[in-house]
């Protein structure tokens, strides 16, 4: 009979799964208490009570709390936790102030009060519990890379900058017929590199491994029996560059191969997945612009006082099928900022007004792209639009640039989420293989995964690198 292996848990869903079993532990204790002291006529709808926690581990998603960085460093997890715990409670009390009976109800004091209590008191012990366990060796994870050239050290060097696992076991099986043995790993003398011509399958054994990656620099000499061997007895046997798609959340552009592109799953955009994608542009664009109405106003009044008119900037884009829109945007730059042609905006540009970093730190500035959303231009989630100058000269320099054009341009978007403000061809590089990843991977699931992030961005503009 065939062996099954399953790959333990990862350090991310580790911790979501410690945050929501303490949270139904604690939210009920907090309960009991108080609604005891609450009016019969004043006490809060099940709805309303199973709001709450949801909420929670919305928020703590949202705020990047089970990302690689957070994670890394537990201080700063333990530091947004109670933050998540504030926004829950606050968003659910007004959120069940506005539901009709028998959904809503008021929320006194005292459900507030026994909110932050459980959800701070269970954010802070799931994270030292985590943090115990990681120390004790938990969520580790035993690779077995085939080959150890050049391309297996690649792969071992990204997977620890950037994987979502935060502790590979990783043991290299090497046949001369593979290829050269990679310098910097032979040097290295934590590396385990094993002498493997087809025997694959003994060596996945004896180490216990997890998954099998396939990385040799040379496959002609690879024995493909060998591995079917692997993959009929359990172990999930990876090409490359698939695995490493997975791993680190982007196409890695400088080793892309143009056959794997072809070969592989994605690229696929399903009716349903469309329709719902437009049905939340719609609700979510007219929602927001009523939201932010008053505060919109307030940003183009300051714009308007500091600089004079115009308020909004008009800007031709570039958007799906690599067509042109005019972009709407909050102007943040002086009138005269480009008198002398396209530049690409900086982080510090001095063109920039003061009411102008202040839009472009808290996104007020994208605000009237709603507008453009509602208009199909663009979408909710999508690559960021480059304007067309700049589009023709990476797509000559960036290879698959225009394939980052098989959807519509987004406001918020999977690189936006992932890598900070940047203004040159290896920034866009990077950003392009997040996007590439979106675009091959693109679902409404995916849409609400970056939506929800997209909140840390806003809080924290700086802090994006997975």
């Amino acid at each position: 009979m065939a062996q099954t292996t399953r790959p333990g848990l990862t350090a991310g869903p580790a911790l979501l799964l410690l945050d929501a079993g303490l949270t139904a532990l604690a939210w009920p204790a907090a309960l009991l208490v108080a609604l005891g002291s609450l009016p019969e006529g004043t006490r809060p709808s099940l709805f309303t009570l199973l709001l709450y926690p949801a909420g929670y581990l919305l928020f703590l998603y949202a705020l990047g709390l089970y990302r690689r960085d957070a994670l890394v460093e537990t201080r700063k997890s333990m530091g947004r936790a109670p933050l998540a715990a504030v926004l829950a409670a606050l968003s659910v009390a007004f959120a069940s102030a506005a539901l009709p009976p028998p959904f809503g109800g008021p929320a006194g004091a005292g459900l507030l009060l026994a909110a932050l209590t459980a959800f701070v008191g269970a954010g802070f012990a799931a994270r030292v519990l985590h943090f115990a366990l990681r120390r004790r060796g938990a969520f580790r994870r035993r690779l077995l890379v085939i080959g150890a050239g050049h391309r297996a050290w690649e792969l071992v060097l990204l997977l620890r900058r950037e994987g979502r696992t935060l502790n590979y076991e990783v043991t290299f099986a090497h046949a001369p017929s593979m290829g050269e043995v990679d310098s910097r790993l032979a040097g290295n003398g934590e590396n385990r590199i094993l002498p493997a011509e087809r025997d694959f399958l003994a060596i996945a054994r004896r180490i216990g491994a997890d998954q099998i990656v396939v990385a040799p620099d040379d496959r002609r000499g690879l024995d493909m029996m060998a591995l079917l061997a692997c993959r009929t007895a359990g172990y999930p046997v990876r090409e490359y560059l698939r695995f490493l798609e997975k791993e680190i959340g982007r196409i890695d552009v400088k080793r892309i191969e143009l056959g794997w592109l072809v070969f592989n799953d994605g690229f696929v955009f399903g009716p349903i997945d469309l329709a719902l994608k437009r049905a939340l542009d719609v609700t979510a664009s007219l929602a927001l612009l009523a939201a932010a109405g008053p505060f919109l106003l307030a940003a183009m009044l300051a714009v308007l006082l500091e600089d004079g008119a115009p308020v909004l900037y008009r800007q031709k884009r570039v958007t799906q099928g690599g067509r042109e829109f005019d972009i709407l945007k909050l102007r943040t730059m002086r009138r005269d900022a480009e008198r002398l042609g396209a530049v690409w905006a900086a982080a510090q540009d001095p063109r920039i007004t003061r009411i102008g970093h202040f839009l472009r730190r808290t996104r007020l500035d994208e605000l009237p792209q709603l507008l453009n959303v509602l208009r199909g231009d663009m979408s909710l989630v999508g690559p960021r639009p480059e304007r067309p100058e700049f589009t023709r000269k990476l797509a000559e320099s960036l290879p698959l640039y225009e394939e980052r054009h098989l959807v519509k341009a987004g406001l918020t978007g999977w690189a936006q989420v992932n890598y900070p403000y940047g203004a040159s061809l290896d920034d866009a590089r990077s950003k392009l293989s997040y996007d590439l990843h979106y675009v091959k991977n693109q679902s409404f699931l995916f849409d609400l995964l970056i939506l929800a992030q997209t909140l840390r961005v806003v809080l924290w503009p700086g802090n994006t690198v997975r």
